[in-house]
């Protein structure tokens, strides 16, 4: 394996980006992004950091989410995304882009990983869902320690938030948190830094879950969920919105799509950025070269 010879900047990055999960005032807070100008109006809003929604990345290039984007495609827009950017940007990266449970290659995850890295992001998602029933505890705790393992010897302490879908997934309806509480211990000692836990919105199952695992706790958001204040106060250190900012952003194109093609009114267009305003996420002294 030809492996990086120094990441500095990167490390520094990773240190900086793991930080922003340690016990404080306020949560961190991510509005996922999927392309360089998602990242750059996210980050123009004021973001500490940028975390890429695997979900959104497929739809923008034509596939369903759920482990069908190819990874040379993911890894394309992640390096568009990380370029664009100083930010740290953590990568979701579904169950790895390493084939099915069935024919799950390790040498995938690798390169997937070395991919990772090299794009200049510090964090992965992975996930144990995508199969039925997820991924076994022992062979997902197996993968997250190879990610674990391959980081070190990039020599970047890329943070590992382990997503276990136990609550999304619908799969134990009446031991969802038993089996979160299987999962997560085997995941952090295999290394993983985080626990996310999409699909849980109720504070008292977050605070739970908060206070029996000893890492950071992530936690999925949108209409309907808890404030960031009360997922903060529950102990979820974590709040991401995942293919929601896309979804709002495609909402928009269809409601300006049905108004123009079908009454001709142009009030769908009212608040639009400018085009100046658009390059002007692109300039030399607003892009990392």
């Amino acid at each position: 394996m030809t492996t990086f010879q120094s990441f500095p900047a990167q490390s520094d990055k990773a240190a900086a980006f793991r930080e922003l999960h340690a016990e404080g005032p306020v949560p961190l807070v991510l509005v996922n992004v999927w392309d360089a100008a998602s990242a750059k109006l996210v980050e123009q809003a004021g973001a500490q950091a940028l975390a890429t929604s695997s979900s959104a990345i497929s739809w923008s290039l034509g596939f369903p989410d759920g482990n069908h984007l190819p990874r040379a495609l993911a890894m394309a827009a992640l390096n568009r995304i990380a370029a664009a950017t100083d930010l740290p940007v953590t990568a979701d990266i579904e169950t790895g882009y390493a084939g099915s449970d069935g024919a799950f290659d390790d040498a995938q995850l690798e390169q997937t990983i070395t991919a990772v890295l090299a794009a200049g992001a510090v964090g992965v998602n992975i996930e144990d869902s995508g199969s039925e029933p997820l991924t076994d505890v022992a062979e997902q705790a197996r993968r997250i320690g190879t990610v674990r393992r391959l980081a070190e010897e990039y020599g970047v302490r890329l943070f590992i938030n382990a997503r276990t879908d136990t609550y999304l997934s619908g799969r134990f309806p009446e031991s969802a948190f038993e089996e979160t509480m299987q999962r997560a211990p085997a995941y952090l000692a295999a290394g993983a830094d985080g626990i996310f836990v999409p699909g849980v919105t109720d504070l008292h199952v977050l605070h739970e879950l908060s206070r029996r695992i000893p890492a950071p706790l992530n936690a999925l958001a949108g209409v309907g969920a808890p404030s960031v204040g009360e997922l903060h106060d529950a102990g979820v250190r974590r709040i991401s919105i995942g293919g929601n900012t896309a979804k709002a952003a495609y909402a928009t194109v269809s409601r300006v799509a049905a108004e123009v093609l079908g009454d001709g009114n142009w009030s769908k267009l009212a608040g639009a950025r400018s085009h100046a305003e658009m390059d002007a996420l692109f300039t030399r002294a607003n892009a990392r070269e």
